[in-house]
């Protein structure tokens, strides 16, 4: 019987839904990645040794083309780092250099350390940081949006080193941008400005944030060394990976699913985002499985540098983004529980997408919210593509983010198959379904 009837539809979705919670091998694939490649920042041999893996892995479960597209991409390298406060006390910090940081000279740099929450304090204090190391002091709560979630305080991450520089400060700290106290640093990428000095930049623990405010609060000036031995390297050579099953009515058109097989130079990315490509891999192998491909073309892609430059999700949208997407769909929220989509479509695409998320309910993955997409697939937006997210909840995936804990353990295997389970029945529905989720009308989009 031909999947486009209801009954083969339901049946065929039964069949993946059974599957990925009895007999999927998604763990097999995210240890495998973390425990035998490890860290894969762009530049690094365990990066390029994931990109032949995943790619052979995948023809070994049975898609019906996979092929890779080379990528030119950063290549920095985080080298030693230290930082003390050498008064009023001593105290040895627990820190990680932000993503393409520039070294500190021989010696590092000392200072003491002006306190801020936001942009907006640091712009206020004008040249009174000259010569002083800024700390951006602002915690976090357990999210990706909202008015004090992870959304909200990393434009400091990003911007604060150069917003600091041009008030002429000599070095910038930020809190980590954790969820939990455990005297972990938290790493991630910012961004030079061209019109500002670089000057060096590290994200210390929670903890040792805390004791510099309360040092400050007390009345002392609160003195810092620090030491980083960071390096940018020529561009290196990477690769995105791409994969397809051929759809059997309608080739041309396109249901993209995605996720960033790189990852920091710290901890295994277990959650960030080896969780996303083994949920990807495994769909594209449970739906090689199925007797009759649905109707559209399934395409994976596992994205290079989406960390520290986005380059492997650019080199896409320039490549295909005039090739017949009907939807992009990305998982990059780690491995919690599922909880449902994003979407971001024209008008009707969040009713769209609940007529398929509400047979999810079993699992808990059947909440559909009016926002999707993700760092990788947003280039396809101006080429009014209709962008998902996979959605898990995110209570503790910012207590390990970019961290050295972010490695298997972390990681529940049931959960990973009901992610398995959530993606590749919605991927299945949006290949095989006769109509499409309602594409963006210009300058309006339901998010």
């Amino acid at each position: 019987m031909s999947l486009s009837s209801p009954i083969a539809y339901e049946d065929a979705a039964s069949r993946i839904f059974g599957a990925a919670l009895v007999d999927g091998r998604a763990w097999e694939k995210l240890a495998f990645l973390c425990d035998r490649i490890g860290p894969r920042l762009s530049g690094s041999p365990q990066l390029e040794r994931a990109v032949r893996w995943s790619a052979e892995r995948m023809r070994l479960d049975g898609a019906d083309k996979v092929w890779t597209e080379p990528v030119m991409v950063p290549h920095w390298i985080r080298g030693f780092e230290r930082a003390r406060i050498e008064s009023p006390i001593d105290w040895r910090m627990e820190l990680l250099a932000l993503g393409g940081s520039v070294a500190t000279p021989a010696g590092g740099v000392y200072g003491a350390v002006v306190e801020v929450v936001d942009l907006d304090e640091l712009s206020a204090l004008g040249d009174s940081v000259r010569g002083k190391i800024v700390l951006f002091n602002r915690a976090i709560v357990s999210g990706f949006d909202g008015e004090n979630g992870y959304g909200s305080a990393s434009g400091l991450r990003v911007d604060g080193p150069s917003a600091a520089a041009r008030q002429g400060a000599i070095a910038t700290l930020i809190r980590s941008l954790g969820t939990a106290n455990f005297r972990l640093a938290h790493t991630g990428a910012l961004r030079y400005a061209d019109d500002a000095p670089r000057i060096p930049a590290a994200a210390i623990s929670a903890e040792d944030a805390e004791l510099i405010h309360r040092l400050i609060a007390s009345g002392s000036i609160v003195r810092v060394r620090l030491e980083l031995g960071c390096q940018t390297l020529p561009d290196a050579e990477s690769a995105n990976v791409l994969a397809e099953l051929t759809g059997r009515e309608r080739p041309d058109e396109i249901v993209l699913i995605a996720a960033h097989l790189d990852s920091w130079d710290v901890g295994q990315g277990a959650h960030d985002d080896g969780a996303g490509c083994a949920m990807v891999m495994e769909t594209m192998a449970l739906l090689a499985r199925l007797e009759t491909r649905p109707r559209r073309t399934i395409r994976a892609v596992l994205f290079t540098n989406e960390e520290n430059g986005a380059r492997g999700g650019r080199d896409y949208a320039a490549r295909h983004g005039d090739d017949r997407h009907v939807v992009a769909l990305e998982t990059d929220s780690g491995a919690g529980p599922p909880i449902g989509f994003g979407v971001s479509a024209g008008p009707g695409g969040v009713e769209w997408v609940r007529q398929i998320a509400d047979r999810l309910a079993v699992i808990g993955a059947d909440q559909v919210a009016p926002r999707g997409g993700g760092a990788d697939i947003g280039p396809l937006e101006e080429f009014g593509v209709p962008l998902m997210s996979l959605m898990q909840d995110p209570t503790h995936y910012f207590d390990w983010h970019h961290t050295h804990a972010d490695t298997l353990d972390k990681v529940d295997r049931a959960a990973l198959d009901r992610n398995v389970a959530a993606l590749a029945v919605m991927t299945f529905a949006l290949a095989e379904r006769e109509s499409t989720v309602p594409r963006p009308e210009p300058a309006r989009i339901d998010r």
